[in-house]
């Protein structure tokens, strides 16, 4: 399974060429599935037990917001840190260290007894989940080869993003309902610990590479991201023009400029530049920002409307999106196939075209129409848009990458993603907050989701597909 395509630097070429071939790509893939997926059901896992904590912690509606915020912040600000460390100081080292940091918060935060305890464990576990995310799709880029393997490796890395969303609504109003929403978090314990054993024995070894750390480009791209992103967090719960809100992303454009200057001039950047000469990995970038962040709002909205305006119970709302979550497993099936025969781009552009179908259907909902008539249709549509193209849009994400920056390329991919939910949330938030009524809220969400999936189409359209359609025909022709 070795390639002979070895562009990298002397210092990166230290790895065996028998590296591929010793590894067991089966045992890695199933360590890397599963971390991810509990990194992923992570971030919707909490949306149907919010009420339970902020019921059991007799938290204000502001302190509640950052029980899921102080998470999105810490991961989205460490993202391309915990990327580059993969690079730099071996990518098993590192992702068996994010697992320990995870399994440890996931325990701080289910034994949380107050409100600093809960949100500072939060984004405890923001630190571990941004190290254990880039990491993960860069074990897979290194374990397997450029072709049929690394195909089906990527659309299961990038289903499991989708799924994981939707497995977490089902799992986290169970487990809300029956137990305790607690035991969501301690759940990951075990896993973590079990996966780092699984690590130790299956991950193969990747050398330390001697030279400079790029530490002005890990500071400005934390401090900016952070700032960014807090901003982003503000303007979704105290308005656009508030002081909080301008100040902290006026700051975070200054320090990202800063970022990006740094990153043109250093030796061994954070985030290497030549990763944006791309089209298809610069359109997938902003295609995968606004398709996840319209993701996470319509969990999040849709979660508020279920409970909110049909008074379901955590239970309830959970079980309602299973049907999502069947067919987006389902389609994902056939996604390798697929690639192979149409392409990845033809896959992104169906998939989000499902999407907005779906957030146009959705859009029209009032509090007398029924779940069959309203929510049926449309979260089936969802969750075949997402298995399409979840899988596709990661393989344009770090398509041609050099293996000096596979670390970087998939730290982009988990930037854009974590970034988009974020800014998803709080955009939608603000679209909807002059609404009358909840459901009228809901509904203008929705409309506002719709317009972000309409444009990551465009995206997909105008960067993806002519690069992915040009890649295909050099391929023909070459053979």
């Amino acid at each position: 399974m070795t390639t002979n395509n070895d562009t990298r630097p002397a210092a990166l070429q230290a790895t065996p060429q028998s590296t591929r071939a010793t590894a067991h790509p089966r045992a890695v893939l199933v360590i890397v599935l599963v971390s991810y997926f509990m990194i992923v059901l992570d971030n919707s896992i909490i949306f149907t037990g919010l009420p339970q904590i902020q019921k059991t912690m007799q938290l204000t509606p502001a302190a509640l917001s950052w029980v899921q915020d102080a998470y999105t912040l810490v991961f989205g600000g460490l993202l391309l840190l915990g990327a580059r460390a993969g690079d730099l100081l071996g990518r098993r080292r590192v992702f068996i260290v994010g697992l320990a940091l995870f399994g440890l918060a996931s325990l701080l935060v289910g034994t949380a007894q107050s409100e600093a305890w809960i949100i500072g464990a939060r984004a405890f576990q923001g630190i571990g989940a941004a190290i254990v995310a880039p990491s993960s799709l860069s074990l897979i880029t290194a374990t397997f080869a450029p072709g049929r393997e690394r195909t089906r490796a990527v659309a299961a890395y990038g289903t499991t993003a989708g799924i994981g969303a939707s497995v977490g609504m089902v799992a986290g109003g169970a487990l809300a309902s029956l137990l305790s929403w607690r035991v969501g978090f301690f759940i990951n314990v075990p896993i973590a610990i079990v996966m780092i054993v699984l690590a130790l024995r299956f991950l193969p070894t990747s050398p330390i590479v001697r030279g400079r750390f790029d530490l002005l480009g890990a500071i400005t791209s934390t401090l900016g991201m952070g700032a960014l992103v807090y901003g982003i967090v503000e303007g979704g719960d105290h308005g656009w023009t508030a002081p909080g809100t301008l100040v902290p992303l006026a700051a975070g454009v200054v320090v990202l400029a800063i970022f990006v200057l740094n990153e043109w001039r250093a030796q061994q950047p954070i985030m290497p530049l030549r990763l944006f000469a791309s089209r298809e990995r610069s359109g997938a970038a902003v295609a995968r920002l606004l398709f996840a962040g319209t993701g996470i709002g319509f969990f999040f909205f849709t979660t508020q409307f279920l409970q909110g305006v049909y008074g379901w119970t955590p239970l309830q709302t959970g079980v309602a999106f299973l049907p999502m979550s069947l067919l987006q497993f389902g389609v994902s099936l056939f996604v390798a196939r697929l690639t192979r025969r149409f392409g990845n781009a033809w896959l992104v552009a169906v998939g989000i075209a499902i999407v907005l179908a779906a957030l146009i259907w959705l859009a029209q909902i009032t509090p007398e129409t029924s779940y069959l008539l309203g929510f049926a249709g449309p979260l089936a549509l969802f969750g075949i848009g997402q298995g399409l193209c979840f899988g596709p849009l990661t393989a344009a994400g770090i398509a041609s990458a050099p293996a000096e920056d596979a670390g970087a390329a998939s730290g982009l991919v988990n930037t854009a993603h974590q970034l988009g939910s974020t800014l998803g949330v709080a955009a939608l938030t603000a679209i909807g907050a002059g609404a009358a009524t909840l459901a009228d809220r809901v509904a203008d969400s929705y409309t506002g989701g719709a317009v972000m999936v309409g444009i990551a189409l465009v995206v997909t359209l105008i960067f993806i597909l002519p690069a992915d359609l040009a890649a295909r025909r050099s391929a023909t022709n070459h053979h």
